[in-house]
């Protein structure tokens, strides 16, 4: 269990705290690229870390993140209208170009100078692959773009979307590096989801479910092993890169699509859950593409117009209780994704981690939340920047096979779980 300063050193992520500001050290996804599919679109609210923005596309074709509101009178430039060379406040004329330096203030005489002087807190928005990142941190300490695998691979190889979920970020992140609930939770997808079904993996997770868990360094973050009984005496291991502050990538099954997660705080009580596909050797076929967008694998359906989930808490998660009483699911909530976001946002929106037991299946856990920790606080006290950043880290895989008891899976797997261009993921 955490102590309780603890636990609110690890879920506060506004500005000014611990959290908040080793977030804000690292690129984070902010939209989806079809948020802003063209120049001059229309401007979308975005909320990331407590804060109130607005992402723009200008007509000139520049991507730009800035404060939400006009600096005059505090108008939201949702409402604002693209001109050339920024977007104008409807209110008085006041704008503002992608850096959100004001450039016009129409009352004020051009030579006084005033509208130079006013300026919004402004952010770098940068399309790489299907999201667009953005870095919230000091300019001086910003780092190199993103190298994640996913978001490098040609278009036809990657699919990703977002959804919301209604609980703090932590704990929807804890279940991303729980390999062990997939035995129990998600049984009744194995063989049936078509984004899982058919890998020899999956009766691996079956036949065992008291996997062993193995967690070891990593230099951005750890490498959490679960290791399942297989044949002749060997073990099957599923291994998940955690890297800092909220990536993760599950093991891959047979030749389907490798997937993970980010999760992005929106504020202390709601997250953002990335959740990516891409194989790195070949396209995305047409069938594993729509099963995606119709929510198969780690993705959702969603209420019309919005990233909500259709399957939410104001309509039971459409539990069927039915289903749940036939074993075709263990509690009743249908999809991969809502199994584990239904559950961990029962916790509460912020769940008390003083009244947790723990077990040694939450080693990852743990540990994770020891280089948080140690992380935010030497950030916050020393200025030493967290691991995480570095392309290098970012390099890294998730990997599935059989090995002998004999054998260390970091060692075994040492090659598996670094990119490698050109080859696929280590699968079984």
């Amino acid at each position: 269990m955490l102590r309780r300063e603890q636990n609110e050193l690890l879920t506060r992520t506004g500005p000014g705290t611990p959290m908040g500001r080793l977030f804000r050290a690292y690129w984070i996804p902010a939209l989806l690229a079809e948020e802003l599919p063209e120049p001059g679109c229309p401007p979308v609210r975005v909320k990331l870390l407590s804060e109130r923005l607005l992402a723009i596309r200008t007509l000139e074709d520049e991507y730009g993140l800035i404060d939400e509101f006009c600096a005059h009178r505090g108008v939201s430039l949702w409402f604002g209208r693209h001109e050339e060379g920024g977007i104008r406040c409807p209110y008085h004329g006041w704008k503002y170009d992608v850096t959100g330096q004001c450039t016009e203030v129409p009352s004020e005489p051009e030579e006084n100078g005033f509208c130079r002087r006013i300026k919004l807190t402004n952010y770098p928005l940068v399309k790489i692959g299907d999201v667009l990142w953005t870095y919230m941190g000091p300019p001086e300490e910003q780092p190199p773009l993103p190298e994640w695998e996913f978001c490098r691979v040609p278009p036809e190889q990657t699919f990703t979307s977002k959804r919301l979920q209604e609980c703090n970020w932590l704990q929807a992140m804890e279940g991303g590096i729980d390999s062990s609930h997939v035995s129990w939770l998600h049984r009744g997808a194995l063989n049936k989801d078509p984004l899982f079904k058919g890998a020899k993996g999956n009766q691996y997770n079956l036949n065992d479910a008291k996997p062993v868990f193995e967690v070891v360094d990593a230099p951005g973050g750890l490498f959490i092993g679960a290791r399942r009984n297989a044949e002749n005496g060997n073990y099957y291991w599923r291994i998940t890169p955690w890297v800092m502050p909220s990536f993760t990538q599950i093991a891959p099954r047979g030749d389907h699509t490798v997937h993970g997660h980010f999760w992005i705080p929106i504020d202390d009580e709601n997250c953002w859950a990335w959740s990516y596909d891409f194989h790195p050797t070949r396209a995305i076929r047409p069938e594993e593409r729509q099963a995606m967008k119709e929510g198969h694998g780690i993705h959702v359906t969603y209420v019309p117009g919005t990233y909500r989930p259709a399957a939410n808490k104001d309509n039971d998660y459409l539990i069927d209780r039915e289903a749940q009483r036939r074993g075709e699911t263990m509690s009743g909530v249908a999809g991969i994704a809502m199994q584990d976001a239904s559950l961990q946002e029962s916790m509460g929106p912020i769940v008390d981690r003083t009244k947790e037991n723990l077990v040694s299946t939450d080693n990852g856990i743990i540990m994770a939340r020891h280089r948080l920790l140690r992380a935010a606080k030497a950030l916050a006290e020393k200025g030493v920047l967290p691991p995480g950043r570095d392309p290098e880290h970012q390099r890294v895989r998730s990997a599935a096979l059989v090995l002998p008891p004999d054998a260390s899976f970091k060692d075994a797997a040492a090659d598996a779980l670094r990119v490698r261009e050109g080859v696929r993921h280590a699968t079984v």
